[in-house]
């Protein structure tokens, strides 16, 4: 997947996508036209009499106030005349380079006729006059010579994109190393071949929608699903000013006019007092999101355009620190410099990419021996007085591994092969901890084995006048994933801090659903209030998961209003099933919102996710016609996109086309018996056809391949009991359990099997250990 130095952020495919910012200038001009004809109405109409007033003067008219046009994209050489220190500092930077047209001057790669094989597959690069080639497999696994249309990038690896027809840009798997001068695949060892999803010609590596956003300004998909075609556009190649300060017409209208020269006529201030809306801005590049849309819309909240990411256990760590590749934002809001007000211009320059001073000097702007921020707008409180530039503090020998802020408190992994991203939760090291929650630790990374040990120990004695504190966010998340007893009680004990970063609480709010009670039900219920979105759309995701549709109106019937699109798309979404029904007077609300969430649908036609979320829309919905074309048309973006697959085979069985539907998933288990979601539907088509035998072989078959997924599991576990196998059958709940211990569903069928086989006393072993995990459990009372 395309990225580069400046960390701009893949968009990944989701179920709550809003309107696109160029829905809104028609919407305006509506607007306008209405308070036209509105003015005309009534300058028009008979006016009453009044009195003759003595000598009458001729007074002009007071000019009607006009809400400024949309703003528009200029072209950016227009920019450097007044604010030439930002453009000397831009130029050359990341920002600037992240997409350029391929050419002699940048491209940084070896073309010379240069051969490289990987993952079975082997490309030669070469020139042809000013044109740069390569000679690769393409979708079909036959080589063929593609030409290089863009650069990604520029270190420590540049990237190159392809284009390959239809205005679609593919992202090569075999990136150039700018420090070793050397290509290199992106996913060495995976067996990334032209049939795996994250070869270079597949959707997954498509980066109209994945990558060019942030490496453009101005930047729109053009998408159209008639055509299966994309005609994108962009203002100009790389960041530029408008990517993060808007459309900038407005802003050379009013300087023209001798207006504010710094601010007025954009429709976002980044030196805003309050630091959500720059850190925003560049969430919208540096965050792990799914888009709501084509583009954003300048001055909206994040989730009106996008929805971020939250701590899911395949992203972060438990301790919250970076696993996959999930770029700054989300790390950094769960952090301290986020609550006291830091923003990201405090240690970066925007325009250069740069860090604002060099070693410690970034950090050492608040924790210094005044202990004062010297930054305005940043709460102070709290800082201590001290030398942090010290061995005194950090420890180690000055100027060696470990002297370095960034090396004990923000800890990094490599990505894309060569690419080391600093971790921005701005942890304090704890290696006592880490080995315990079996989390990652500074010290643990430099000091292994036996010298890890000796670190531990000396660690304990340097905390040893620590005061006792309060359960931590990781150690509680470490209890509740593990389903470790009191595993419920600490989900709700943190759920209950007032002081919890909203990222956090949206984390574990998605973990109530494993322990449902009346206090889960509640503290769900609560923060639906929460002045965060984050946490708002992840408590309609807890709440629903407890009530059933009819019980979620009066909860969720508020959040159809809200301010941010994608907490009304949730809400929408949710009360699906009880609209049907009629939601009273919240029902205009609801369809306003439910159209909304079908409009972002729309935008995202390309992907096979958003095609296979209308057709489920369109099932509930009653709009049955539509629902086969759409799941087709997922196919049709994606063949391998096998979850639209298994929807259409149980559509087309659901319909009477049985033999249609065998036939399909037969093809599919033919070129891939290897997907385990194939094995897991063709097991239970055999079910509902009355064929145990070969079911069961299928539903095993799922297992064997993903042996952790828990879902795959249970559902062999319950079909073997079904059959009679009673033994095995709690066989694999076992063994579910070992693996997932919080899997709720599994426990409380354990029991039941236990007491079909006659093994009571396993029974009441596996409820008394479920009773300390949730003591208030539903299904105990």
């Amino acid at each position: 997947m395309p990225n580069t130095k400046n960390k701009a952020a893949p968009t990944q495919p989701d179920s709550h996508p809003g309107l696109m910012s160029r829905y809104l200038f028609p919407a305006i001009a509506a607007l306008l036209l209405v308070v036209i004809a509105g003015l005309w109405f009534f300058l028009s109409r008979p006016q009453p009499l009044t009195p003759v007033v003595f000598e009458p003067k001729a007074v002009a008219a007071a000019p009607v106030a006009r809400p400024p046009a949309p703003a528009q994209m200029v072209d950016e050489q227009q920019c450097q005349g007044c604010h030439g220190a930002q453009v000397k500092d831009w130029q050359g930077s990341h920002h600037q380079l992240a997409m350029q047209a391929a050419g002699p001057q940048t491209v940084l790669a070896d073309f010379n006729n240069v051969s490289f094989k990987s993952e079975g597959e082997s490309s030669r690069f070469f020139r042809q006059g000013d044109g740069f080639w390569v000679n690769t497999p393409g979708m079909d696994g036959k080589p063929a010579d593609f030409k290089v249309a863009y650069t990604f990038g520029i270190a420590p690896l540049q990237q190159y994109l392809i284009e390959v027809g239809d205005g679609k840009l593919q992202a090569l798997g075999v990136a150039w190393d700018t420090e070793k001068n050397r290509w290199f695949h992106l996913y060495p060892g995976q067996g990334v071949n032209f049939k795996n999803p994250l070869h270079w010609s597949k959707p997954s590596q498509n980066a109209n929608f994945m990558c060019v956003e942030c490496h453009t300004t101005g930047y729109k998909r053009n998408f159209d699903a008639a055509s299966n075609s994309f005609n994108s556009q962009w203002n100009s190649l790389g960041v530029g000013c408008q990517a993060c300060h808007g459309p900038a017409s407005n802003h050379l209208l009013s300087v023209a006019q001798k207006g504010d020269f710094a601010h007025d006529g954009f429709d976002v201030d980044l030196k805003d007092k309050d630091a959500t809306v720059e850190i925003e801005t560049c969430a919208r590049c540096h965050a792990r999101r799914a888009p709501l849309g084509d583009g954003f819309t300048v001055g909206k909240r994040l989730m009106d355009d996008y929805l971020p990411s939250v701590l899911t256990r395949e992203l972060y760590a438990l301790d919250g620190k970076i696993k996959d590749e999930v770029f700054e934002h989300g790390s950094f809001l769960q952090s301290k410099m986020f609550d006291k007000g830091v923003r990201c211009s405090n240690c970066h320059n925007p325009h250069s990419t740069e860090l604002k001073a060099p070693g410690n000097g970034v950090c050492l702007q608040c924790h210094n021996t005044a202990g004062k921020a010297a930054i305005p707008g940043i709460d102070g409180k709290g800082l201590q007085a001290k030398n942090y530039d010290s061995p005194e503090h950090h420890r180690h020998t000055e100027g060696q591994p470990g002297s370095q802020c960034v090396d004990c408190h923000m800890p990094g992994k490599f990505y894309m092969g060569n690419d080391f991203r600093h971790d921005h939760s701005f942890s304090i090291p704890d290696p006592v901890r880490a080995k315990i929650l079996g989390t990652p630790d500074a010290c643990l990374s430099c000091h292994q084995g036996k010298a890890g040990d000796k670190v531990s120990e000396q660690f304990k004695l340097w905390t040893a006048h620590d005061m006792p504190r309060a359960a931590r966010y990781d150690e509680s998340l470490w209890l509740i994933r593990g389903g470790h007893p009191g595993a419920a009680q600490a989900l709700y004990e943190q759920l209950r801090r007032s002081n919890l970063p909203a990222i956090q609480r949206a984390t574990l709010l998605g973990e109530l659903a494993s322990y449902p009670s009346e206090p889960a039900l509640k503290l769900a219920s609560k923060d639906l209030n929460d002045s965060a979105p984050q946490v708002r759309e992840s408590a309609v995701r807890a709440v629903s998961a407890f009530l059933p549709p009819a019980e979620r109106i009066p909860l969720l019937s508020p959040l159809l209003n809200d301010k941010v699109r994608a907490v009304r798309i949730i809400a929408a979404r949710n009360l699906l099933g009880a609209a049907r029904n009629g939601l009273g007077t919240a029902q205009e609300a609801w369809e306003n919102a439910i159209a909304e969430y079908e409009t972002v649908q729309l935008s995202l036609a390309e992907r096979a996710e958003a095609n296979l979320n209308l057709a489920m829309l369109y099932q509930a919905s009653g709009r049955t016609d539509e629902v086969e074309p759409k799941l087709r048309a997922a196919l049709l973006r994606d063949p391998d996109f096998f979850p639209a697959l298994v929807t259409l085979t149980q559509w087309l069985e659901a319909g009477g086309r049985s033999a249609e539907a065998a036939a399909l998933l037969d093809t599919a288990l033919k070129e891939h018996p290897q997907v385990a979601l194939l094995q897991h539907t063709r097991g239970l088509a055999l079910i509902r056809a009355g064929e145990p035998k070969p079911a069961m072989a299928a539903l095993q078959k799922a297992v064997s391949l993903e042996p952790e997924n828990a879902q795959y599991r249970y559902v062999l576990a319950v079909a073997l009991h079904q059959s009679g196998q009673v033994e095995k059958a709690c066989a694999q709940l076992e063994e579910l359990l070992k693996r997932q211990p919080s899997f709720r569903d599994a426990r409380l069928s354990l029991i039941q099997f236990y007491l079909d086989n006659g093994q009571e006393p396993k029974a009441q072993a596996v409820l008394q250990a479920w009773k300390k995990i949730n003591p208030q459990d539903v299904a105990l009372k």
